[in-house]
């Protein structure tokens, strides 16, 4: 991670991302979901171009905020859209849109594939499997705080090889 760590974004990343954790956490009620809220909007902004941003943190804040709403209108329409409303996937997507992301899939998949082994396991048990940091740090025997440090790491690894590849 060392390389990531000197880049302006890395650096506001990781200066952030036990507040944003916290913020999220406030806004959904403490959901586990928060947790990955926050990586995504650590990728997103890790992904974006930020040379021109007046205000980064501020910017890095509202790509979270954004998320929340989000995720809090989706909660909404499942609880009260009825099983007839939902549409059947038809299959036909854009040809190129499914080559971008597979393409994508794959170069998520070697970035992950290169995290260190410990790292790796800790973001497979988050990201794929959907534990809670807590049952994570339990599982593999190591502080919360340090699941945190994984996941942050695994972020940022991730989103510098999506980047790299842009």
């Amino acid at each position: 991670m060392s390389s990531a760590a000197s880049t302006p974004a890395s650096r506001l990343i990781e200066a952030c991302y036990g507040e944003l954790l916290r913020f999220a956490r406030r806004k959904l009620g403490g959901e586990h979901v928060a947790d990955d809220l926050v990586q995504e909007a650590c990728l997103r902004y890790a992904n974006a171009r930020t040379q021109s941003i007046v205000s980064p943190r501020a910017f890095l804040y509202r790509i979270l905020a954004n998320l929340v709403v989000d995720h809090q209108r989706r909660r909404g329409r499942q609880a009260c859209e009825p099983l007839g409303e939902i549409e059947p996937v038809d299959g036909s997507a854009d040809a190129e849109s499914a080559l971008i992301w597979r393409e994508r899939l794959a170069i998520l998949s070697r970035a992950v594939e290169e995290l260190p082994p410990r790292c790796r396991e800790c973001f497979v048990l988050r990201r794929f499997d959907e534990l809670p940091q807590d049952e994570i740090a339990r599982r593999m025997g190591i502080s919360r705080n340090m699941v945190e440090k994984h996941l942050r790491a695994a972020t940022l690894h991730c989103a510098r090889r999506l980047r790299e590849h842009d």
